[in-house]
């Protein structure tokens, strides 16, 4: 997207393919460093959705690059593809029936449901072309009092939602449950660590 473009002039437009009307701007991450936020977030039309997503999500990530230009009517002109689209909804993180880009990601603070901080996003762990975990850099206090690694790796089953203004990730367990998990131990077992 180039810098003429800002997001508050692209709140609640349309957004197109061609004469495909995709859906609508609602937003983007709040970040304090911009430049870590690649993607704008939209609300996908449900004709859209149920053709072109594996499994429909009211709302998915929209690239910034692929904003080409302002239409007369004042929706934005996408330069891809709906298939160039689709391409990129399949490399998404699901949470809470919403989908997020890995920049929508990365950096964020992970709290599990009882509210304590255990750390940040650094990475995305891939598996067979889809996400399965994220990689939380612990915080040492975190770390210390539950013989916890440098990082572990959160299956994003236990990504239960998002909050938008504060850029947490929050689970669906504490982390003590979390530890104990077959999806948990399998990501951080042998031979999958980042080190």
């Amino acid at each position: 997207m180039s810098d003429e473009y800002r997001i508050q002039e692209l709140l609640q437009r349309d957004v197109y393919v061609g004469d495909t009307r995709v859906g609508v701007i609602t937003g983007e991450r709040f970040h304090p460093r911009d430049e870590l936020v690649q993607s704008m977030r939209i609300k996908v039309e449900g004709e859209v959705a149920e053709e072109y997503m594996r499994k429909p999500a009211e709302f998915a990530p929209l690239s910034k690059e692929l904003v080409h230009s302002i239409r007369s009517d004042g929706g934005v002109k996408l330069s891809k593809s709906m298939r160039e689209l689709q391409r990129r909804w399949r490399n998404t993180v699901r949470i809470d029936e919403k989908l997020y880009a890995p920049d929508e990601l990365l950096d964020r603070a992970v709290l599990d449901n009882d509210g304590m901080d255990l750390g940040n996003v650094i990475d995305l762990v891939k598996i067979k072309r889809t996400y399965k975990g994220v990689v939380l850099q612990p915080h040492y206090i975190v770390r210390a009092k539950h013989g916890l690694p440098e990082t572990i790796v959160v299956p994003v089953a236990q990504l239960a939602r998002t909050t938008a203004r504060l850029d947490e990730v929050i689970l669906r367990c504490s982390v003590q449950r979390l530890v104990t998990l077959p999806s948990y131990l399998k990501l951080n077992g042998e031979g999958l660590e980042e080190e």
